[in-house]
């Protein structure tokens, strides 16, 4: 009778993209509830009218000229720490002789702070008095609704690698392999071409190949969708990481490793998460002149 022998499989790594993006995701969301937060009372007092407030703190009092003051200096934080991507991004797009989306964002709050400082300091220098108005709402609107977008795109991609890591685990962890006569349990990854594999009932065909022995009905729903489950016979193809269900049989390996069907269909998803959509690529590429052009101007 053949020896059956065991090889120990190694623990599963830490996922340390889930970490950083995890981390990078509650950053960001604390930016921006920071950015929120501070956003209220700015809103408030940028538009006195429309809420109706006392003579005081209309447009041109000294009241209002302070709370004005107050305003810039609540802007720093905003734009120097829950906006600081906007401005590390704009950076690299200038060393590398660009611009980008971040270029703009940096710029357009840099200019309206700069504005809206100089109207509260030194509004006597503007030729009409309706001219020397502040802008510090629009900083803290535009950073945080940015910033929100900014972490809703990694949540996004964070449940795009849960399924990625879900296909990943379909896979099966070992193959039963038949060599020198002699059963062996191996990883997966050990598993070479034309290598003869056994399964038996209820365990997953480790990776693709061609049935050489026996006869068994296959699930293959993960792969087709379909729920019934497939009679295989002699000569036709099985499936990796589809499931086993009556029958014991043995296969010849033709496809492992990266050239499974399960493992091309997880690359083009990981393409598809790290790919950027057409009509994004074409905003870059109109940010790319229209960031310029209004620096400029």
């Amino acid at each position: 009778e053949g020896k059956v022998e065991m090889k120990t499989v190694a623990a599963e790594p830490v996922d340390e993209n889930q970490l950083a993006r995890a981390k990078e995701y509650k950053t960001l969301m604390n930016k921006f509830i920071f950015a929120a937060i501070l956003a209220l009372p700015v809103i408030f007092f940028s538009y006195p009218t429309v809420w109706g407030l006392p003579e005081q703190f209309q447009m041109g009092s000294s009241v209002l000229r302070y709370i004005w003051m107050a305003m810039g200096i609540l802007a720093l934080p905003v734009m120097f720490w829950s906006g600081s991507q906007f401005y590390t991004g704009a950076l690299a797009a200038f060393k590398n002789r660009s611009a980008n989306m971040h270029t703009l964002i940096a710029t357009g709050i840099s200019a309206a702070w700069i504005y809206s400082m100089i109207a509260t300091y030194f509004p006597q220098i503007f030729p009409v008095a309706e001219l020397a108005d502040q802008f510090f709402d629009v900083i803290f609107v535009v950073v945080a609704l940015v910033v929100l977008g900014m972490a809703l795109e990694i949540r996004a991609k964070g449940k795009s690698s849960e399924a990625i890591k879900k296909l990943i685990g379909l896979q099966a962890k070992t193959a039963r392999v038949l060599r020198n006569g002699n059963e062996i349990d191996l990883p997966v990854e050990e598993v070479v071409l034309d290598d003869i594999i056994i399964v038996r009932p209820g365990e997953k065909i480790p990776v693709d190949g061609i049935l050489v022995e026996g006869s068994s009905s296959i699930d293959e729903s993960m792969i087709t969708g379909e729920s019934i489950p497939v009679e295989k016979h002699e000569g036709d193809e099985v499936i990796g990481a589809t499931i086993n269900k009556t029958g014991s049989f043995k296969f010849k390996a033709t496809k492992v490793g990266k050239d499974t069907a399960l493992a091309q269909i997880i690359q083009m998803v990981e393409q598809a998460q790290s790919s950027k959509a057409p009509i994004q690529k074409i905003v870059d590429k109109v940010s790319g002149y229209f960031v310029p052009s209004v620096i400029i101007t």
